[in-house]
């Protein structure tokens, strides 16, 4: 199974992917840099030539964007800050050889859904004017809905996907918890069966590139992004032995984005659970 989790990058970036080796990962989602901050210092040479020949070691290595960046702003000066840095983690990704980056799509602040997907657009757009990147694909993910956040329903990565070019790389990332979150049930085969016929009606299955998997300790339709371990919140193991035992995304990487300590034992722990429920030893 493809299956891993996010890992710190600190001591640098190859420091990830030895965490991500000394959990039995072979997925591993990271950020570039530091993600509170809007600056931060280049990718030295000697880190990038370790995590080029480590990444050799995994099915897939893929970047999130910081959560700073926020293209649905109808604040100018956020927007653009939003949109240089942007750029600057995509060129990241090109010099480690990272293909897809994940991006929250944003919060429109109050000028409303239509607005703000219209920035978020508009700001794609911009990125790819700063710079080719053909070889890196911007990844929307999926959303709870909490406060003005954009991506909690289907249409809106629709929306924003439609108004792009047709020869831009634009994909999806689906988080179990944030759509549990928004409302979209996964819990049984019925319902789980109904989300992904809408995702496929919406969005289409062949713009899925990734999957974060994440429990919720809250409710269905909570609108609050509060992730858990694996069976230990709302969702539950039979939603997540359904997805693990989709052939559909036999190739679609998944990573964990759920509570940890330094040792990594509940990385360890929540893989071998998902492991188990592919196997049905769970």
């Amino acid at each position: 199974m493809n299956l891993g989790a996010h890992m710190s990058i600190a001591g640098g970036v190859h420091r990830a992917l030895e965490r991500g080796l000394s959990a039995g990962c072979n997925v591993v989602q990271i950020f570039t840099k530091n993600q509170t901050r809007w600056s931060s210092p280049p990718l030295k040479d000697e880190d990038v030539e370790k995590f080029l020949k480590l990444k050799l070691k995994f099915f897939s290595v893929f970047a999130h964007a910081s959560y700073l960046i926020n293209l649905a702003s109808p604040d100018n000066e956020l927007y653009l800050k939003s949109v240089n840095n942007l750029t600057e983690e995509l060129r990241r990704c090109q010099a480690l050889g990272i293909n897809m980056i994940i991006l929250h799509p944003g919060f429109h602040k109050g000028s409303g859904e239509k607005e703000g997907i219209r920035r978020i657009a508009r700001g794609i757009k911009d990125v790819y004017n700063h710079a080719v990147l053909d070889d890196v694909e911007i990844l929307l993910e999926t959303t709870s809905g909490q406060g003005t956040a954009l991506g909690s329903r289907f249409e809106h990565l629709r929306d924003i996907i439609a108004d792009l070019p047709d020869d831009y790389k634009i994909g999806a990332c689906l988080d179990t918890c944030h759509i549990f979150s928004a409302g979209y049930d996964i819990r049984d085969e019925s319902s789980y069966s109904r989300t992904w016929i809408e995702f496929d009606l919406k969005i289409g299955l062949s713009r899925l590139k990734a999957i974060h998997l994440n429990d919720s300790k809250k409710d269905l339709g909570s609108a609050r992004d509060r992730h858990e371990h694996i069976g230990k919140g709302k969702i539950g193991l039979s939603g997540f032995r359904l997805l693990v035992t989709d052939a559909r995304f036999r190739l679609v990487p998944m990573s964990l984005e759920t509570p940890k300590g330094p040792d990594l034992k509940e990385d360890r722990i929540n893989l071998s659970v998902l492991r188990s429920l592919r196997f049905g030893n769970h």
